[in-house]
């Protein structure tokens, strides 16, 4: 019978393996570790609890997850990470516990996290978002399903980025990204829609056109932004537009950074 962990892993007496779990050699898991059947964890890996890890996920060599924030506020405090189901997380990929008593940093599911990527403290992805090799996430990012996220770029602590967006490699995301949009450049603009990867996705013809209506509202007239969101609320009551009209009002709030102008826009606000 094929051996699943290394002689050379050393793996503390409080964490829990489930008997599927193949563990490479020199992998270290330290603490309150949880791990979930058939994942893969590669040689010279280190797992640090808290930390539960789901079902069926490849850790590849040199990745950490679980270690303390890179934030001065973290005092000690119990805090996590979670990982979900399926996901791909390539060498050398960071993943910090969160800072706040009972906070955490959480992955989802069918996730492909590409080498040297860093996931900072209080960070959220949902599901099947893509991160390109040497991105950087600071503290308390929210990253929403189907975003794609090119190589060699760096994102804002607190900022929101939509579901199904395209981000271009080497850019600064400093503001929140709007869903369905594609944003490249530095500083980064609103380009236009993630046509490919709406159509990749399978957005109908129709959904896809009252997408377009919508962004040149928002990017190609000269109206406020309030009256951009009154003007798209005449456009139908679509699931995916009622997420972008959402999405829009609430990265107006307190707390949050607003929004990443279109070309040649200066801001969009009230």
């Amino acid at each position: 019978m094929k051996r699943l962990i290394h002689p050379t892993a050393v793996i503390h007496a409080n964490a829990q393996l489930h008997p599927t779990v193949q563990v490479g050699a020199y992998a270290s898991i330290e603490g309150d570790v949880k791990v979930g059947p058939e994942t893969i964890i590669g040689p010279h890996v280190v797992l640090e609890g808290p930390l539960e890890i789901g079902a069926r996920n490849r850790i590849f060599s040199g990745a950490v997850i679980g270690s303390i924030p890179q934030d001065l506020k973290f005092a000690g405090e119990f805090s996590t990470v979670k990982i979900g189901d399926d996901n791909s997380i390539r060498e050398y990929v960071t993943i910090n516990r969160a800072t706040g008593a009972g906070e955490e940093t959480r992955i989802g599911n069918g996730n492909l996290l590409m080498a040297y990527v860093h996931i900072g403290h209080n960070c959220i992805l949902e599901d099947s978002v893509v991160i390109a090799n040497s991105v950087a996430l600071a503290g308390h990012v929210y990253i929403e399903s189907r975003a794609r996220l090119s190589g060699v770029l760096g994102v804002h602590q607190f900022v929101h980025i939509g579901r199904h967006t395209m981000v271009g490699g080497m850019a600064r995301i400093d503001r929140d990204v709007p869903p369905y949009m594609l944003v490249e450049g530095n500083p980064a603009r609103i380009r236009t829609l993630n046509l490919i990867g709406l159509k990749r996705a399978g957005f109908s013809s129709e959904e896809l056109q009252i997408l377009k209506k919508a962004f040149r509202i928002l990017y190609r007239s000269d109206i406020t932004f309030k009256e951009a969101i009154e003007e798209i609320e005449f456009l139908g009551n679509t699931e995916h537009l009622q997420h972008l009209r959402r999405f829009l009002m609430l990265s107006q709030m307190p707390g949050r950074r607003g929004l990443i102008p279109g070309k040649g826009k200066a801001d969009i606000s009230y």
